[in-house]
């Protein structure tokens, strides 16, 4: 069965399945859900603990011989098997299936990897674990999610925030929930006087917002025009090279030329985007701009690159601005 990240300690208290699979992109969160599994499977006797690297030279049948091998030190065991870059291919399918029709007894096998694509959560090795096991699949925590997120963290912590102060606190750590744990645990130190309001929680905290080139194309495809002045103010101030912007860029477009297949929450973004756009034959036009600022970028037009990729970004995030193209006569060297 599948088991939301937020109902999962509740789960633990009430019963141990044989087999946990926990999936997703925030390290943070896949950990933290992992070690609340380990945590729950130790009070149950769980004494024995084996973590197994499924890497290059590591073979899914080398995972089943260790799960059904006898345990030498402790009558309860976890094998903790994670996975690096999702390979999970004939032998893992085979070996999961099997596995997941007969667990052995007093073996709690945890396996953590990245997110899933659609085929994948649709394959029968998913589907025998889903019937056997229990499934975390954890997604990432948006910028619209991140004051709710950050309310369950402070609220546990036993800290309160005003209305103002969390908000501005959602902006600060946006896009690195690492940083807004740390930044949690700095303001429980500081034990200052609740409801904390903006000037309290500004004089203690430090800008730990981290965003990077995909969380800022995130943000245009949005229609997110004032984050994504935000977070490219970021960008440049943390010295990330322009041109790895506009590569990063250039490649989300071109993919969307293509059919590839999107995870269904992506591709909601991107279909906002594409509306917004006109068609996709119109990328070719913004491609197109994003070949003027490359030139800039090399001293091949006049004008300062960062500035035109920032008008380029915010006209594709819906800000009504005009196109470099009309610009173009200024661009050029006399």
């Amino acid at each position: 069965m599948q088991v939301k990240p937020a109902d999962l300690g509740s789960h633990l208290a009430s019963e141990l399945a044989s087999i946990y699979f926990v999936s997703g992109d925030e390290t943070l969160l896949v950990e933290e859900a992992c070690d609340a599994v380990v945590a729950a499977a130790r009070s149950q006797g769980f004494g024995e603990r084996a973590v197994l690297y499924l890497d290059s030279g590591f073979k899914w049948n080398d995972v089943l011989q260790d799960l059904l091998s006898m345990s030498l030190f402790s009558e309860r065991r976890i094998i903790d098997v994670r996975v690096s870059g999702n390979k999970f291919d004939k032998e893992a399918s085979e070996v999961l299936r099997e596995y997941a029709a007969q667990p052995v007894n007093d073996t709690l096998l945890l396996i953590r990897c990245e997110r899933l694509d659609p085929r994948q959560r649709s394959s029968a090795w998913f589907k025998a674990l889903d019937k056997t096991g229990v499934i975390v699949l954890i997604w990432p925590v948006s910028a619209a999610e991140m004051p709710r997120w950050l309310s369950r963290r402070l609220v546990d912590a036993g800290i309160k925030l005003d209305k103002e102060a969390l908000q501005y606190l959602s902006q600060r750590v946006e896009g690195n929930l690492l940083a807004a744990v740390q930044e949690i645990e700095k303001l429980k130190l500081a034990a200052l006087a609740e409801p904390i309001d903006v000037s309290s929680l500004a004089s203690v905290l430090e800008d730990a917002a981290h965003y990077d080139t995909f969380v800022l194309i995130d943000a245009v495809f949005a229609g997110e025009p004032d984050r994504v002045s935000r977070i490219i103010v970021n960008l440049r101030q943390e010295g990330v090279a322009l041109f790895a912007i506009l590569g990063a860029l250039t490649s989300q477009l071109r993919r969307l030329q293509t059919s590839a297949r999107l995870p269904p929450q992506r591709q909601r973004l991107v279909n906002t985007f594409l509306k917004r756009l006109g068609s996709v034959r119109a990328i070719d036009r913004v491609l197109a701009q994003c070949a003027l600022v490359d030139q800039q970028g090399k001293g091949q037009l006049l004008g300062d690159a960062w500035l035109s990729l920032e008008s380029l970004l915010l006209r594709m995030a819906g800000a009504r601005l005009p196109s470099l193209e009309t610009q173009l006569p200024y661009f050029k060297r006399a």
